[in-house]
């Protein structure tokens, strides 16, 4: 399965996902299995005793290969949450989180 994500850098090196996802067979919005592949640029920075810093790290391109849900553990079932879905737009949705 190939689900299309995107993301961009941010200045500490994280990664901040611009794709929500929903499973269409238990509804799970908030916790998935997702397997991608990055290409980055980053500015390492090394101090004078060779410890190093990434720093500035830019997400140039980005492959989202599979997502599964990790609720149920079904992959295709898993689709791209719209603003439409219940919740898609809002903070944890978890029973018990």
């Amino acid at each position: 399965m190939s689900i299309d994500g995107k993301a961009t850098g941010t200045q500490d090196g994280t990664e901040t996902a611009t794709v929500r996802y929903r499973c269409t067979a238990c509804g799970n919005l908030t916790r998935f299995d997702v397997v991608s592949t990055r290409r980055t640029r980053a500015f390492h920075h090394y101090s004078l005793s060779g410890e190093l810093q990434i720093e500035d790290t830019e997400v140039l391109s980005e492959d989202v290969e599979d997502v599964v849900c990790r609720w149920c553990g079904n992959g295709s079932a898993v689709v791209t949450a719209t603003a439409d879905d219940p919740g898609a737009g809002s903070g944890p949705d978890e029973p018990g989180d």
